[in-house]
């Protein structure tokens, strides 16, 4: 019995957390017109509504945000071709030895070593390379810039007018009464 055939990635990963955690992330995308909707901006009025309304965010746009992060590592993959250049010779490396592996294994010392020990020895046999292409630079700036954009748009954009309209007025009425 062969197990069914699927149409699309989440369906050729072999593990069930990573495809049920893929589906949950694919379903939860809310609308980019709703997620840049700059009417919705707005500064809080105190810390207090600021936490909540970071928290709310993330929740919220949890998936939005790893688009955003996504689209950044892409960004800096085009503009860095030598960064680009080695991920695609490692990938190329990978799958050279996966087609090669089928036929014969490996061995040292005796101990055959299997796919994913090799993997893994590639890996860290090309962290020197990326290390000389200042990889570590371009991944500490995709951190860096998705950390300041999502968290520029937790605290500005006022997720309660989308959730509960009117709640504004009422933080308003709560802060002007303290």
């Amino acid at each position: 019995m062969q197990p069914p055939k699927h149409n699309n990635i989440s369906g050729k990963l072999g593990y069930p957390q990573v495809q049920a955690w893929i589906e949950h992330t694919k379903t939860n995308i809310k609308p980019w017109r709703l997620f840049l909707n700059t009417n919705y901006v707005k500064s809080p009025q105190s810390v207090s509504i600021l936490s909540k309304r970071v928290v709310k965010n993330l929740e919220y746009f949890h998936s939005n945000y790893l688009f955003v992060f996504i689209g950044l590592f892409i960004y800096c993959l085009i503009t860095s071709s030598l960064l680009l250049f080695a991920i695609i010779m490692l990938f190329g490396i990978c799958y050279i030895v996966s087609k090669w592996h089928v036929n014969e294994r490996l061995s040292i010392h005796g101990h055959k070593l299997t796919l994913v020990q090799l993997y893994a020895l590639i890996g860290i046999c090309s962290l020197p390379f990326f290390y000389f292409i200042g990889a570590g630079a371009d991944l500490f700036w995709v951190l860096g810039a998705s950390w300041f954009l999502v968290t520029l748009h937790a605290i500005f954009y006022n997720i309660d007018s989308v959730l509960c309209p009117g709640q504004e007025e009422l933080d308003t009425l709560v802060i002007e009464d303290v």
